[in-house]
C-alpha cells in the first residue's frame, strides 16, 4: 500500500476524480444519502489516500483549525467496500489523528461522527461531546481528540 498526503492544490485531476468518485459511491449511493459532499471544505484540506496499485483504498481530509470546527478536524472518512475488514478505517483515522497533531499541535480535534460509529471513535481515543443530532438525515454526534497538556 502506498499513503500520500496532499493539499488540495497539489492533487493531480486522477488524485482529486478518485477520491470523489469514493465519496460518492459510499456516502451517496451506498448509503443512500443524497447530500451536497462538495461543502467548499476540501480547498483548504489536506487530503490522505491510500492506494494499492492504481486503485483508491481510503480517503479521508484534514482539515485546520478554525475551517470547520474551533479544534482541527478529520472528516470524509471513507475506505472502499472492497478493502472493509481489513483495520485500514482504524489505519486511516490514526494517521490522520497523527497528521493533525502535528500539524497543528495543542489544537486537538472535532468530528461530526456518524453516530453508529461512536463506539469505533471512542476506540481511537475520541470522546463524545454534546447530543446526537441530524446532519443530511444521517444520525451524528461530536466528537473531539483531547489534546495533551
Amino acid at each position: 500500500m502506498h499513503w500520500q498526503v496532499r493539499a488540495f492544490g497539489e492533487l493531480t485531476l486522477t488524485e482529486l476524480y478518485a477520491a470523489l468518485q469514493l465519496r460518492q459511491e459510499v456516502f451517496v449511493v451506498e448509503q443512500d444519502c443524497p447530500y451536497l459532499d462538495l461543502d467548499g471544505l476540501d480547498q483548504g484540506a489536506f487530503h490522505m489516500l491510500c492506494w494499492r496499485g492504481g486503485k483508491l483504498l481510503a480517503t479521508q481530509r484534514c482539515l485546520p483549525p478554525g475551517l470547520a470546527f474551533g479544534q482541527s478536524s478529520i472528516g470524509r472518512v471513507v475506505v472502499s467496500p472492497s478493502a472493509r475488514g481489513t483495520q485500514l478505517g482504524r489505519e486511516l483515522v490514526r494517521r490522520g489523528i497523527d497528521f493533525n497533531l502535528g500539524q497543528w499541535p495543542g489544537s486537538g480535534i472535532r468530528i461530526g461522527a456518524q453516530a453508529y460509529l461512536l463506539d469505533f471513535y471512542s476506540s481511537l481515543g475520541f470522546v463524545a461531546d454534546g447530543d446526537e443530532y441530524l446532519e443530511d438525515g444521517i444520525p451524528h454526534i461530536e466528537m473531539v481528540f483531547p489534546t495533551k497538556e
